[in-house]
């Protein structure tokens, strides 16, 4: 007889901004945990609430939970500070700096829905690069910009408040006293946030878990080593980072914190990018924390490391490492699809789609549904930018439908835990949710540098402590905390070439800072290392290979962020021949394979110099080692997408995606490869890169893949 038992299913948000806290200061570096405080902390709660069936699991980070307090304790950050001064009296270079940093959201869906922010936005894209930009801005046009760059993140929930509805309804022409009123609001509105967790969780409607207080990679802080099993060829930093007593210092810290807020013990920790390892469960489990989470992929290793088939024991249930330490692990497909893929469908179509996979993961396991629970688990912050309206529409009707379908059943991850009967795992393989491995964090020589400064620094506290018993034990204690928040995952996130973006050099010179005031508070001289920006501009660009399969949709944009990431990339920029030549259109190259295809991703410097190229068109010519072109084109009717007899594809859009199949390169379908890419006008040609050799790979037989970090 078929059971109509309910299939669980357990989604856990995962709250999280890095540490922006400048040392010594009350000011953040960037204003992106007051921002998402309107857009997301709160609102995501209370949607919960409507829905009596609705159980959901709150991963909260302490640093992210202190930065509230921060503000509410009168902190500020840049944006703010830009934001509150009048109008009528901002100078030249605050205002060029207001215009090139308050559009700094999805255009699509947080600036073009609002006329006024559109047009200002526009105004600026129409005058960029024109040195008199500033002049060009009356007085009440940078006040709506003040205004509008804050009231844009104002969650949808919230647009109802006197406050925020009266703004929205004016939408232009604000005045001072209005501009200030919003900014207040948005202090009174993090007041809020906590007391609101605190409530539902009480009242048995969400559950909370948190992780390690200031986000730290707890396998690379127990053992730097910890990186060689998922990469045996990666280089490590100089000295050998090993300190599991820091690891469970960031728990317990964290434990702490979670019993001081909402008076019970701490039962379920995420850690850091689902960082996990041996060493970090037998931690946990030694803390008493009940239960943790991590990626299928790390399930597929664990188990193939434990010697266990992994077609006959399914992700969509509970494991048990140890001694009673119950792990989940996530589904990447049907998380990715919420945090990156859905916002660009119709509500309807998506919610659909979720629940049918749902219900196609019930009939797979209906033989085991009692102890079947599929695992959730996503950025409860991010993705919601890129939904309209917040992804409000989607959110309230996905809770709608699962609420409603007597075939599933919402639950916490604590709930989980306790009734499901869990799978014994003898083996846990080390690595994050991101490809399996910790490549983002360690690895480049950027990366492990900053490991190599940090251990420096620690050993000078460690040996300071020892030989100065008498020492102000507040002083000791403060430059402990820098040791904690420079072990934090987000500074490595920033460094190395998976990442590059206007906003590395400001995480390198605070996390420099971080670890100066160490040397501060023992009162000692500050190395000049650390005064040296770790981020080095390279002259001789480098190919950096791949590390994983990919399979990214050729659509001409980046469909979600993980669409790329473990490709291979070269830097155009990076050369000292191309810092000075004036044509430059390649910014950056992107490639990768899967077991049929080799697909390449051309990033461009400005997208808008394409408009300005008659009969514009790419050559790709590979050398396999015979050379073979392909070539792509823009047609007269301005079709940006094309192919040619299924031996290849592309689309450009705001990138140019191209995918080839591997038998049209090799007849074998793998093989030494080179390629070089050429930007061209009515044949002729514009930028070529490399402009002086090849960027070489080797694309390997079909379930031979050996990836080597570069």
């Amino acid at each position: 007889m078929v059971s109509d038992k309910p299939l669980k299913v357990a989604i856990l948000w995962h709250m999280h901004q890095p540490n922006y806290e400048e040392p010594n200061s009350s000011r953040m570096v960037l204003p992106w945990v007051r921002l998402h405080a309107t857009k997301d902390y709160l609102d995501m709660p209370l949607a919960v609430r409507k829905y009596d069936d609705v159980k959901v699991t709150f991963n909260l980070v302490p640093s992210l939970i202190d930065q509230f307090q921060l503000y509410i304790d009168g902190g500020t950050d840049r944006h703010l500070q830009l934001s509150r001064i009048r109008a009528e009296e901002l100078g030249k270079e605050q205002r060029r700096e207001i215009l090139g940093s308050f559009f700094s959201c999805s255009s699509r869906h947080m600036i073009a829905p609002y006329n006024r922010y559109n047009e200002l936005y526009r105004k600026v894209k129409d005058n960029a690069g024109d040195s008199i930009l500033p002049s060009l801005f009356t007085s009440e046009e940078m006040r709506d910009l003040q205004v509008w760059s804050n009231l844009a993140w104002v969650d949808p929930m919230f647009r109802n408040e006197e406050l925020v509805r009266s703004l929205f309804e004016k939408g232009k022409h604000f005045s001072e006293e209005e501009k200030h009123a919003l900014l207040d609001w948005q202090l009174t509105l993090m007041t809020r946030i906590i007391p609101t967790y605190k409530e539902l969780f009480e009242q048995g409607r969400i559950d909370i878990s948190f992780t390690p207080y200031y986000h730290p990679i707890l396998p690379l802080l127990c053992d730097s080593t910890s990186a060689l099993e998922a990469m045996p060829g990666i280089g490590l930093p100089q000295n050998h980072f090993r300190h599991p007593e820091d690891a469970e210092r960031q728990i317990v810290m964290s434990m702490e914190k979670f019993e001081s807020l909402f008076g019970r013990k701490l039962k379920g920790m995420w850690p850091s990018e689902g960082a996990v390892s041996e060493e970090v469960a037998n931690l946990l489990i030694k803390l008493g924390i009940k239960w943790s989470a991590t990626d299928e992929e790390i399930l597929y290793y664990s188990l193939k490391k434990s010697g266990l088939e992994p077609s006959v024991n399914p992700t969509h249930t509970v494991y048990e490492y140890g001694s009673g330490l119950k792990l989940f692990f996530r589904d990447h497909a049907l998380s990715d699809r919420i945090g990156f893929v859905y916002s660009g469908w119709d509500t309807d179509k998506a919610v659909i789609d979720f629940v049918a996979n749902l219900k196609n993961i019930r009939k797979r396991m209906i033989d085991q549904i009692d102890n079947a629970v599929v695992s959730i688990i996503l950025d409860g912050e991010n993705a919601w930018e890129y939904f309209p309206d917040d992804g409000h529409e989607f959110l309230m009707e996905m809770y709608h439908r699962l609420s409603d379908d007597p075939e599933i059943q919402m639950v916490t991850m604590t709930e989980a835990s306790d009734s499901v009967r869990p799978r014994k795992l003898p083996s846990l393989f080390a690595g994050s949710w991101i490809n399996h491995n910790f490549r983002i964090w360690i690895g480049h020589s950027e990366d492990n540098a900053a490991w190599d400064l940090l251990s420096h620094t620690r050993k000078v506290l460690v040996e300071f402590e020892q030989n100065n018993s008498g020492y102000d034990r507040d002083r000791i204690e403060r430059a402990w905390q820098r040791i904690y928040i420079a072990e934090g995952s987000d500074w490595c996130w920033w460094y190395g070439d998976e990442h590059r973006g206007s906003q590395n050099e400001k995480f390198d010179r605070i996390f420099r800072q971080h670890l100066m005031a160490v040397y501060e508070y023992l009162e000692l001289d500050i190395p000049f290392e650390l005064q040296s920006p770790i981020i080095k501009h390279e002259d001789k660009p480098k190919a950096l290979l791949p590390d994983t399969l990919l399979t990214p949709i050729i659509d001409g944009r980046l469909t979600h962020f993980y669409e790329w990431a473990g490709a291979g990339t070269f830097n155009c920029l990076a050369s000292e021949v191309a810092q000075h030549r004036t044509n430059r259109f390649l910014s950056k190259i992107h490639f990768a394979y899967d077991h049929i295809r080799l697909y390449i991703r051309l990033d461009f410097v400005n997208r808008n110099d394409l408009e300005a190229i008659k009969q514009l068109s790419f050559l790709v010519t590979f050398f396999t080692p015979r050379p073979l072109s392909v070539h792509l084109s823009v047609d007269q009717d301005n079709n940006m997408c094309g192919g040619g007899a299924g031996k290849f594809e592309y689309c450009l859009g705001d990138i140019l995606e191209v995918a080839v199949d591997r038998t049209y390169l090799w007849p074998e379908g793998f093989g030494p490869l080179g390629l070089t890419v050429t930007v061209l006008e009515d044949g002729d040609s514009l930028d070529i890169q490399p402009d002086n050799e090849t960027i070489k790979l080797d694309v390997f037989e079909k379930d031979k893949e050996l990836f080597w970090p570069s």
